[in-house]
């Protein structure tokens, strides 16, 4: 007889954690517990369902979800972290599939999946196909710009921007991360392959969900001195089948009006977009997604999926959706 399996969210009161549960609590092939809300900071209580479930997902600050993977039996129920805490640490899959073959074996078969950042899946989706195939070196000068819907900044930034009035300066985009210690930066280096963390300008604006991720390269410090349509060529080769990642045409062909790239056209997906401009000097990679989604609790449950044996589309929202 087929036993669905049991899921538990461990911190669904977070942004991630309330997307994770409303996700699931529509599908009817896995088991969602549920903890008494008197006992979700109770250490026995939690242990209890951690015990019971087949896979946990962790939505907790770092030092919480770290402190909750030393409680779960690592021989019987698996983990995927939302969290910074363990992207980089040893005996964890880094959960984005499309990196390579590789990364999505490691999901499938792993017992501790690291959800990987929002920046750092636009940043990766374009730097780590250049390393991969030799055309960017290790010691690449990378930089990376980046602008966020205010959801990811979690309910205390979804709160400032519903005051009215808005808070002095919050109509306008905002810079942050200005001290270049981000917390996506050890990601991006490490699972980018890169002996330097990229220069990395994040910016939060007044629009809800979305995002645009986008590294620039100077071609002349590329291998081969490639053109913009040969670094086009090697996206397409790179992510070739893949349901979640799409490579647009060259040049931003087909967008409307052209010659823009709003950041919330994807506001609501689970897929990503990445788009190539440029010419023989010089190229513009951008990567468009949802915040939320492919960067956040739609990435969660492809990893879920992959890991609980569920075809890999399973109760997300495809482009064509």
């Amino acid at each position: 007889m087929y036993r669905k399996p049991a899921v538990f969210i461990d911190g669904a009161e977070g942004t991630t954690g309330l997307a994770l549960e409303s996700r699931l609590a529509r599908r009817d092939d896995v088991t969602l517990l549920s903890i008494d809300p008197e006992k979700r900071k109770d250490p026995a209580a939690r242990k209890a369902l951690f015990d019971a479930a087949d896979l946990v997902f962790l939505c907790l600050p770092d030092q919480a979800a770290r402190e909750a993977a030393a409680l779960v039996d690592s021989g019987k129920t698996r983990l995927i972290d939302a969290s910074t805490a363990h992207r980089v640490s040893p005996g964890w899959a880094y959960g984005f599939a499309e990196l390579s073959p590789a990364h999505r074996a490691a999901i499938r078969d792993g017992a501790r999946v690291a959800n990987p950042g929002c920046h750092a899946s636009g940043f990766l989706a374009c730097a780590y196909p250049l390393v991969k195939a030799g055309m960017a070196p290790a010691d690449y000068p990378f930089t990376c710009h980046s602008i966020t819907g205010f959801s990811g900044g979690g309910k205390k930034m979804i709160a400032e921007y519903g005051q009215s009035p808005l808070p002095p300066g919050f109509e306008s985009p905002r810079q942050y991360g200005l001290s270049q210690t981000h917390k996506h930066l050890p990601e991006m280096q490490k699972i980018a392959g890169l002996a330097f963390p990229p220069v990395f300008n994040p910016i939060v604006a007044d629009f809800y969900a979305g995002m645009v991720v986008t590294v620039p390269l100077h071609n002349r410090l590329l291998s081969g001195r490639p053109t913009a349509e040969e670094v086009h060529a090697l996206y397409q080769k790179h992510y070739e089948g893949s349901a979640f990642v799409r490579v647009m045409p060259f040049g931003g062909e087909g967008l409307e009006p052209p010659g823009f790239l709003p950041a919330d056209a994807l506001a609501g997906k689970d897929g990503m977009e990445l788009f190539v401009f440029g010419h023989g000097e010089q190229t513009m990679v951008a990567a468009r997604f949802d915040n939320l989604g492919k960067g956040a609790s739609g990435a969660a449950v492809q990893n879920m999926n992959l890991m609980l044996g569920f075809a890999e589309e399973t109760g997300l929202t495809p482009f064509s959706a």
